[in-house]
């Protein structure tokens, strides 16, 4: 019988964690496949060999891992494969799928103007844009959101866009929001977190941003990715291109 596992970051924040339930809740009903259990790579609970074990308890005997990440960098590349495969050293006979993270799609960027939208009906061409990062120590990341900027640029018309990351990697948070705040030309100046789910990262930079928001009331801090049904429909492909593995 067939499962997915899906596996999200984690985090050791409890509204991050419910966020991640909500999303689940909200998608599984949308992906037809049997037995679906979700899993955390690191600081929560279930860990990826729990949700494993779960799917065997219900039966799988194939199990398609689907990463809940948005790019394919560290995590995506070393770690949860190498627990796949000492999963599967326990488990020969079972037939594990991997699928591809969110990665760089007109879906995700379509997010990232919505989330503009909730906070001001128009994006103005004379708009500053920052992305804001999770960081990472792989260089392909940087390239993933270079792409996300050029997509961005040419959806909105915006041409001041710029990425800055909280961890692992330059320019920083405070680099980014120091330059888009020496902008005086910029009507707007949208904050955008590229996460997933909230957590600790996501509310230092709520911190962040709310110390500067009142001296500058163009500043807009966008919500993360989490609830959008983009999302959704986008996971529901990625579930399919991992299952059509078989």
């Amino acid at each position: 019988m067939q499962a997915v596992l899906y596996v999200c970051h984690g985090t050791r924040d409890g509204e991050g964690k419910a966020q991640v339930a909500e999303f689940m809740e909200l998608s599984m009903p949308k992906i037809s496949v049997p037995i679906q259990e979700y899993s955390f790579l690191e600081l929560a609970k279930p860990a990826i060999e729990d949700g494993i074990l779960r799917c065997i308890e219900r039966g799988a005997t194939k199990i398609a891992v689907q990463p809940l990440l948005l790019f394919s960098a560290g995590h995506a590349k070393r770690d949860i494969p190498r627990q796949i495969a000492e999963m599967q050293k326990q488990f020969p006979n079972l037939s594990f799928f991997y699928g591809q993270p969110f990665g760089v799609h007109d879906a995700m960027v379509d997010i990232l103007i919505d989330r503009m939208l909730e906070k001001q009906p128009e994006i103005k061409k004379t708009a500053r844009i920052l992305l804001v990062g999770r960081g990472s120590s792989d260089p392909d990341v940087k390239r993933y959101f270079h792409e996300i900027e050029t997509r961005l640029m040419q959806k909105t018309s915006v041409s001041n866009i710029s990425t800055c990351y909280l961890a692992a990697c330059e320019p920083n948070v405070d680099e980014g929001l120091a330059a888009v705040m020496e902008d005086e030309k910029a009507e707007q100046i949208f904050i955008i977190p590229y996460l997933l789910f909230t957590g600790i990262l996501m509310k230092r930079l709520e911190r962040m941003v709310s110390s500067l928001s009142h001296v500058n009331h163009k500043l807009f801090l966008c919500r993360q990715l989490h609830d959008h049904s983009n999302l959704v429909s986008l996971l529901k492909e990625r579930v399919f291109e991992a299952v059509e593995k078989r």
